[in-house]
């Protein structure tokens, strides 16, 4: 079974039902092996945090998604041993070193980067990265 990366914005769409949240939900409970540098674990806090700030949700209902995001099968990686190749795709790319985080891990383990975010998906098209990144969009 192959790896896949996932980013925090799959993980955001399964658990605050945005589009293609069934999507994001299937893939994070299947037994394809996720992986994520640990920028991962800021950016979900983050993404609860401002849902709570947005009394989208309340703390309980924080806690409870962090915990349930502990919960995930996430093979994380150090952000320090990618940083490097982050560093260099984002310069090449023009998109953040913190997308380019997870970039790197796809490129270093030979796989599919998945991600909700459209608009980095479209960035990469047709560059050397394309066949590394997947909207999940696509995964329908």
């Amino acid at each position: 079974m192959k790896v896949c990366v996932i980013d925090a914005s799959v993980i955001a769409a399964a658990f605050f039902q945005e589009q293609f949240a069934q999507v994001a939900a299937a893939l994070l409970a299947s037994a394809r092996p996720l992986h994520a540098p640990d920028l991962v674990i800021s950016e979900v806090a983050n993404v609860i945090w401002k849902r709570q700030r947005r009394n989208e949700i309340d703390s309980t209902e924080a806690a409870g998604l962090l915990a349930d995001f502990q919960m995930l099968p996430l093979n994380i990686t150090s952000s320090s041993e990618l940083v490097e190749s982050a560093l260099e795709l984002a310069l090449g790319t023009g998109r953040t070193v913190y997308d380019c985080l997870y970039l790197a891990l796809a490129v270093k383990t030979e796989s599919i980067m998945a991600s909700a975010d459209k608009r980095l998906v479209n960035a990469l098209v047709g560059t050397p990265l394309d066949k590394h990144i997947v909207w999940i969009g696509d995964r329908k």
